[in-house]
């Protein structure tokens, strides 16, 4: 059995409803990324950014998993080979659909983070500035969020899988924020088979082998029924 990469990014959820990072001009449901998505925001107003990470953790009740992310957790429980799904969303739909075999590298919005002693913790209600650790008992806890300039989760562990892919495949991705945009240049360095599946071309899809375009919903179950019907990572099937 064979090693499969899967990057996912903000088109797979957004066929659930939720708002892709960057909207029309820039802005991710009318705020600047400057002021909600850097340490510096945190440091220059955090009222506002915990209260922007507030209102997205509660509105992931009023969404749920779709077709996409329902058959990336079949292949989860039914690929017998290495399996890693790398997500750069901070929802937790993949999770509600199934997936185990999943690394979120921006962080999560149900998770809260001590800037005191590095705890992460489950975190799904309020989570107002000066919220006490639990752990340390710091008045530090902040988003869970990979802010910009911040180093994204388990990379060393994401490369070293890289390294080993036959596969890898990107789905709903941008291809403009590394270094998630950098990891099919990785993949192809080491031999990988790629594949991007997507609305529209990313910034990198001259790095793929092939590109399908379409809605999440619908190239990602055909891929998955031709992958497992082959029991094969191949994607010529």
């Amino acid at each position: 059995m064979h090693t499969i990469v899967i990057l996912t990014g903000a088109g797979i959820s957004a066929e659930s409803g939720i708002t892709t990072f960057r909207g029309p001009g820039g802005l991710w449901e009318g705020h600047r990324v400057e002021d909600v998505c850097t340490p510096e925001a945190l440091a220059r107003d955090p009222a506002l950014v915990h209260r922007f990470y507030d209102l997205r953790r509660a509105a992931l009740a009023s969404v749920a998993p779709n077709a996409a992310h329902d058959a990336l957790a079949r292949l989860d429980r039914e690929w017998g080979g290495e399996l890693l799904i790398v997500t750069q969303n901070v929802d937790d739909l993949h999770e509600r659909a199934g997936a185990v075999r999943l690394l979120h590298m921006h962080g999560e919005l149900r998770s809260a983070l001590c800037a005191a002693c590095g705890t992460r913790q489950a975190w799904t209600g309020a989570l107002p500035p000066g919220s006490a650790c639990p752990a340390c008992g710091a008045a530090a806890l902040r988003p869970d969020i990979v802010f910009f300039g911040e180093m994204p989760y388990q990379m060393e562990r994401i490369e070293d899988v890289l390294s080993r892919a036959d596969l890898f495949v990107s789905i709903g991705t941008s291809g403009a924020v590394y270094p998630a945009a950098g990891f099919v240049r990785l993949a192809r360095q080491h031999g990988a088979a790629t594949l991007e599946l997507n609305l529209d071309p990313s910034e990198g899809s001259a790095w793929f082998e092939e590109t399908r375009l379409g809605r999440a919903a619908t190239l990602v179950p055909e891929w998955v029924d031709a992958v497992l019907a082959a029991n094969s990572p191949s994607y010529r099937t």
